[in-house]
């Protein structure tokens, strides 16, 4: 028998290599929190804005006569505020994708002026004066038209989230944290130094001197300014024709609102657990309304004129506000309450610019016979339904509330077929 029989053969078996599975990819942490608190705001306005009677409001529900706050006072800086954080989140999470820097930009710019012309249609509609003209006897729709035109209000709550939104966007674009504070800081002193130290022309007053003087003040000033165009017409808040509460030196401090937000935004996507963000938002908001309340002593808490105290404090009472929500609906599971509030969250631009026009249609333009006289349908509505049987002002609430339903119902039925509007 030869050695090679003697030999085993040799068989080679290929060697199998088996690359580790990739790692899966993080999720993207949804706060239904965000969501709530947006909803709840866009009611909020609703219930504030379309009271059955203007004259019968409850306090709460009433903005400050001028310094000073209200709960109502509250409802626009937190939607500011929640816009400067979901901005944020947005933008990072796009990022994350891998989109373009210069698509990101446009996006934001695109996004901000289309959110301030839905608020200039919002103001003009329905594009012609409804009521008598002075001067004209028998207008016709031509005139009517035109006098629409020269009265045409140009800033407004959309007008000025679309300005905050966009600027503030842009301010922090591809800025650092510390940049962002320093930026801040700037615009919410450079306008507290020009509001109270700056001569305010024609009559030379210093700021301080008239602040308690609503047409006087140098936010005042700036509206006639750049608003009120002589024989052109004056496109101001029909309610002051000297001055507008979302006017455009105003809105400069509001951009600091939603650039806070867009700071409360960062904290928020850290990947830190949700209890310390928690901790963290309770801590920071509580210093923060405090020391918008020691700036009131100076400076005092103003929504028409959105001073640099009421950013701070109502930015505080935010960031509060929403650690609130998010401990209760994304720490401990609470949520069996939030889907109304979700609903309205999803589309904050049909509720609002939806109900205005709502509220232009039936508050004024459409009349019905009462009496022998025309009155709005409002009027009649608020009075059949309401104030016939409640309290001026519990009639008045309830027929809020019932237009604040009208709208969940409206929205319902765009959720569950969703469609949902975002520019």
């Amino acid at each position: 028998m030869s050695a090679a029989t003697l030999t085993p053969e040799r068989t080679t078996t290929p060697v199998r290599t088996y690359a580790p599975p990739p790692a899966p990819r993080p999720t993207r942490e949804r706060l239904l929190s965000l969501d709530v608190f947006r909803g709840m705001t866009i009611a909020g306005m609703l219930l504030v804005n379309d009271p059955g009677t203007w004259s019968a409001i409850y306090p709460p529900l009433e903005h400050a006569t001028w310094n000073g706050w209200t709960p109502t006072d509250l409802i626009f800086p937190f939607f500011l505020f929640i816009a400067g954080i979901t901005t944020h989140l947005s933008l990072e999470a796009r990022r994350a994708r891998g989109d373009d820097e210069g698509a990101l930009l446009r996006q934001v710019v695109r996004r901000g002026l289309l959110i301030f012309l839905v608020g200039l249609l919002v103001n003009g509609f329905p594009y012609f004066t409804w009521t008598s003209i002075d001067g004209i006897a028998n207008p016709t729709f031509v005139e009517r038209v035109v006098d629409r035109l020269h009265h045409w209000r140009i800033m407004g709550v959309l007008q000025r989230i679309g300005l905050a939104y966009m600027f503030s966007a842009l301010l922090t674009f591809r800025t650092t944290l510390k940049q962002q504070v320093a930026i801040l800081a700037t615009l919410l002193f450079g306008y507290w130094f020009a509001m109270t130290l700056l001569p305010v022309p024609p009559n030379g007053f210093l700021g301080i001197d008239v602040l308690n003087a609503p047409p006087e003040t140098l936010a005042a000033y700036f509206d006639r300014l750049l608003l009120d165009w002589g024989k052109y017409g004056n496109h101001l808040w029909v309610n002051s024709l000297t001055w507008d509460p979302e006017g455009p030196f105003s809105t400069v401090p509001a951009i600091g609102t939603a650039m806070l937000g867009v700071i409360c935004g960062r904290w928020i996507k850290s990947p830190r657990p949700l209890s310390e963000r928690v901790t963290g938002m309770f801590a920071v908001g509580s210093i923060a309304m405090m020391a918008g309340l020691m700036w009131n002593w100076s400076f005092p808490i103003n929504k028409s004129l959105w001073t640099s105290s009421y950013v701070l404090f109502a930015a505080g009472m935010a960031a509060v506000a929403l650690a609130t929500c998010m401990w209760i609906i994304d720490e401990h599971r609470v949520t069996a309450w939030t889907k109304p509030f979700v609903i309205y969250g999803m589309n904050p631009l049909i509720a609002f610019a939806g109900s205005g026009v709502m509220a232009r249609i039936i508050y004024s333009i459409l009349k019905v016979d009462s009496d022998g006289k025309p009155i709005p349908l409002e009027t009649w509505i608020y009075q059949t339904f309401y104030a016939s049987w409640l309290e001026p002002r519990n009639a008045s609430l309830l027929f809020a509330i019932t237009f604040v339903l009208v709208w969940l119902g409206i929205l319902w039925v765009l959720y569950r077929r969703r469609i949902f509007v975002k520019l």
